[in-house]
Order: structure tokens, then sequence, then C-alpha cells
């Protein structure tokens, strides 16, 4: 060979030990949030879309958060599936509903280990399944929603939520939320706001989760997958507005959104890697087409790498709890 070889990259992979001590990028459990679905049933009911996850209920909700908990997670996120929704959603601001209950249930659970955070959207509550209320004409009304809206932030503050994600995608919602919550004294209550939320395919199993009766789509609010410029364009409005997190939503299929948002954000940058995300590793796995347990922190570290500073996974427990016994989830192996 003629030419001397000066740099040779290769010297930096060539042991476990020496690829562990040059990782850029690693998780953390701290930084993990786990998904959680709570049912008014009886039984917790499995979710045929995602395997391995299943609606918990009330009695099984605190073992839940025990072990995400123990496993050293940042919070859990909950959303409530009623077994009676109607028009305006009038369960998301009964203080007696699924989801308001259910936050008690986990704080008390918790006991100050994660943080309690709650889904504030409409979604889960109407018979429509639209995130917000509609006009006289079947739109959805953006003006009128958000009077839901900052119902439902004091209902779930009220209850106990330290964190509320308002993943509605309405305008103006984190300032409507923010004044409504300051002029109540809740100026404690943190708002995660779902900036960067598309419309997109991949929520899929989700809606088999919450037993959407959503028909039609969401595309009037949520954003299209073609834009990226307006995904960094909602999250700069929604911190001018007094949010103290944003979000990127999906994950994995915007990668290139997240990080343009985690460069200009002052604050928090969170991603959620979402339900279908999820099942398209599990059921791929399940079909030998890929090594699952790689897959899953691939996917996760990918995130990290683009930028996201906490991450909404339903894994969150399996990789919190790996974590905790010292396994490696950074870098390669």
């Amino acid at each position: 060979m003629t030419t001397y070889l000066t740099h040779r990259p290769r010297r930096l992979r060539q042991s476990p030990a020496m690829r562990r001590l040059v990782t850029e990028h690693t998780l953390s459990a701290s930084a993990l949030v786990l998904p959680v679905f709570v049912t008014e049933r009886d039984e917790p009911q499995p979710i045929a879309t995602m395997p391995g996850v299943r609606q918990e209920t009330l009695e099984t909700l605190p073992q839940v958060v025990d072990a995400a908990a123990d496993a050293g997670l940042g919070g859990v996120m909950l959303f409530g599936v009623p077994l009676v929704r109607d028009a305006t959603g009038s369960g998301a601001t009964d203080p007696d509903g699924i989801l308001n209950r259910a936050i008690r249930v986990a704080r008390t659970a918790a006991a100050g280990r994660l943080t309690v955070q709650a889904d504030l959207c409409l979604d889960e509550f109407t018979d429509h399944g639209h995130c917000g209320v509609l006009d006289a004409r079947g739109g959805v009304d953006n003006d009128a929603t958000l009077d839901r809206y900052t119902a439902m932030a004091l209902a779930q503050a009220d209850a106990g939520a330290e964190i509320l994600g308002l993943s509605g995608m309405m305008d103006g919602q984190v300032a409507a939320v923010r004044e409504a919550l300051d002029a109540a004294g809740r100026t404690d209550v943190v708002l995660l706001a779902y900036s960067a939320k598309y419309a997109s395919a991949f929520y899929g199993p989700f809606r088999d989760a919450v037993e959407s009766t959503l028909v039609g789509d969401r595309k009037t609010y949520q954003l299209d997958p073609a834009n990226g410029r307006e995904g960094l364009l909602e999250a700069s409005r929604d911190i001018e507005e007094g949010a103290d997190i944003v979000m990127v939503k999906p994950a994995g299929p915007y990668l290139d959104v997240l990080a343009a948002v985690a460069e200009h954000s002052p604050v928090p940058v969170w991603a959620y890697q979402v339900s279908g995300e999820y099942a398209m590793v599990e059921l791929a796995a399940a079909a030998g087409a890929i090594d699952r347990d790689r897959a899953v922190l691939e996917s996760l570290v990918g995130i990290r790498r683009a930028g996201a500073d906490a991450i909404l996974t339903y894994w969150a427990l399996e990789v919190g709890r790996s974590l905790r016994e010292g396994h490696n989830a950074g870098g390669a192996r």
C-alpha cells in the first residue's frame, strides 16, 4: 500500500470498551416516559395492534406506576378510555371522569418518585373522535375548543397532574391554558406542548388503544407530513405563548423536524415514539425479520441523537429496567 493512512477511524471501534468510551449519545431511564391507557372497565384489556401493551384499570394502575418508578423512569403519561362519550367530551372535565380519577391514583402511587403527566385533549372523550368541539358545519371550532381545554387543564391540575400534555393542535392553546392556570394560582403546573404534531398514519394502533370513534381525519389541525418548517414555526409560537417543553410527534419519521426544533429551542424538546413505530418493530420481530432488542435501542438512540431531551415510548419500562441493571443502551456494542 503506497498511501500512508494518518487517519484510521476504526481505531475507536476496535473493542466494546473503546466504543463505550467514545459513544456520543446514550439513553437514561430518567429521560423516558411511559404512556399508559386507563380504562373504566373492570379488567385490563389487551390491545391487539400493540403486542405487549394493554389498557390498565384503576386497580392495576398503581402497580404500573410503582414499576415505572422502580425502573427510574421520568414519568407516566396518562390517557383515559371512558365507556361513555358525548359531543363536548364532558368526561374530560368531570372530576370523577376516568382520566381525572387515574391522575389521583397515579399521583398517590408515585409519591414523588416520578412525574404524573396527563393528556390534555378531547379526542378520547368525544363521540365524534375529534380533538375539539364541532361547529354547525361539522368542522372543529378552534376557539370554542380552547374553552374546553382550559376547563380540562384546571380539572387535571386539581386532580394532581404535574405536566399537562397539550396534544390537540388548536391555535392559541398554550396561551389559553397558561392564562387559566395562572389565574387560578396554578403557576406550578408544567405545560408540554405537542407543537409539531403531524397528521400521521403511524397513529393507527393508538386509536385502537383509546377506542377512537373518529371518522375522517385531523388534517385541518394536525400538520402536513410534507412540511418541515411549519413544525419549527409551531414550536416557536408555543414557546412564545409559555410552553415549558415542546414536542415533536411522531418521532422516527420526523427526525429532521426534531433536529431543527432542538437546534433552535431554548426549552426542553421531547419526542413521542408513537404506536405505529412500536407496532412495526414488534410485528417485524415476531415475523423474524429483525433483531427486536437491537431495533428497539437503535430507534431510541436515533431519536436521542436527533436532539430529544426525553422520549415518550411504549418500551420505556423495559428499557428503563435494562438501564437500571447496567446494560449498555447507546452506541455500538
